[in-house]
């Protein structure tokens, strides 16, 4: 487990934000899901460190980065570190949140992306319209409005098992890691605070116009919608492919780490 020790900051034009660095080579950029940190991939960092530079980076207002103080994008916090690290264009990679992160970078800074992986994402504009998941984002949004953190803990851990299975048949150490991390991230907030990110639009449109390698990676037992419109990220950019990881949902780097790290290690020796 990473330790605070471990993580490296640059300042940004609002805070500094962390990363985690390990490993030489081509670069690597790993961006983590939503209210957690770049501890999401602690299982597949040490594989993919043996043959690559891997940049694990704390979203803006999340792990050990600075919450945001006035208007920003991910996708520039993003393509700041990038600028900051001067390795070249970089391999992108994210899951969930930080898969829409790496479809906005490869829209508003192409210059600065080799190839992409989106996991269990694909562009801003994606809405879910599936029942169970409209749901649990109503009840999140809820308990984070009350400040009940016990309660929106509960919900948020039904992303770990999905649609089709309970918490009870996952590997208990999921959640409870995700826990910890989520929680950390929420106590740097308090309800109610303003939110200062501005979201890309006009997305859909420009991914014809995507020049990179791009792979979609989703979890069988993920959300049909969330599936399906990975699909049609693979099908809509001139050089997209899909995989579909049986026996996981929203957390493929989590429950599935060594078949991850050989998704996407098998994209890498494409390149």
């Amino acid at each position: 487990m990473t330790t605070a020790s471990d993580l490296t900051y640059f300042a940004s034009a609002d805070g500094d934000l962390a990363y985690r660095e390990t490993g030489s080579g081509d670069l690597v950029v790993l961006v983590h899901s939503g209210f957690v940190d770049h501890r999401v991939y602690d299982a597949v960092i040490p594989a993919l460190a043996r043959t690559h530079r891997i940049v694990a980076p704390d979203v803006r207002g999340h792990g050990a980065s600075a919450n945001a103080t006035r208007p920003f994008r991910w996708t520039d916090d993003l393509a700041a570190l990038l600028r900051h690290l001067d390795a070249g264009p970089a391999v992108l990679v994210g899951v969930s949140m930080g898969g829409l992160i790496v479809s906005d970078t490869l829209l508003e800074h192409p210059e600065l992306v080799r190839a992409a992986v989106v996991a269990g994402a694909s562009t801003g504009e994606f809405e879910d319209s599936d029942p169970w998941h409209r749901a649990i984002q109503a009840e999140t949004a809820r308990c984070l409005a009350a400040g009940d953190l016990e309660g929106w803990l509960k919900v948020f851990l039904n992303f770990v098992p999905g649609p089709h299975r309970t918490l009870d048949e996952v590997d208990q150490d999921i959640p409870r890691r995700l826990s910890e991390m989520a929680l950390n991230t929420l106590s740097k907030h308090t309800p109610g605070e303003k939110d200062w990110l501005v979201r890309v639009t006009d997305t859909w449109s420009r991914v014809p116009k995507i020049d990179v390698p791009v792979l979609t990676v989703n979890g069988a037992l993920d959300t049909a919608d969330v599936i399906a419109a990975g699909r049609r990220l693979a099908d809509t950019v001139p050089d997209g492919r899909s995989v579909l990881m049986e026996g996981t949902a929203h957390y493929p780097m989590m429950e599935k780490p060594e078949e991850f790290t050989a998704v996407v290690t098998d994209f890498l020796r494409g390149l």
